[in-house]
């Protein structure tokens, strides 16, 4: 019985671990992010999907999350932040820094 409950348990936990992360797409276009701003649930992981849809290379960057990718003129990639405290999060385009930064709200 104790062997039963302890692999049902351990069968949950895996569960949890491989649900699906909220995944949020972020578009970036010579300098611009669109949206300008993700809303995020605080507390908890997520995804984000950037797409680099200019004829440059871009760059998203935070400071405050410890994270950068630099992509390629029509790439797509993702990047997973830890779950954060409520707040404002920014971040920007290394690449045109004359330009508005974007930001991340979690609440």
């Amino acid at each position: 019985m104790r062997r039963a409950l302890l692999l049902g348990s351990l069968l949950l936990s895996g569960a949890a671990l491989a649900a699906p992360l909220p995944t949020y797409e972020l578009t970036l276009q010579d300098g611009h992010f669109t949206p300008p701003q993700l809303k995020v649930k605080a507390g908890e992981r997520f995804k984000i999907v950037l797409s680099n849809r200019g004829q440059g290379p871009a760059e998203f960057e935070s400071t405050p999350l410890r994270v950068e990718k630099v992509l390629s003129p029509g790439v797509t990639t993702f990047v997973v932040i830890h779950p954060l405290k409520p707040g404002l999060y920014p971040f920007f385009d290394e690449f045109n820094p004359q330009l508005p930064e974007g930001s991340i709200l979690a609440q």
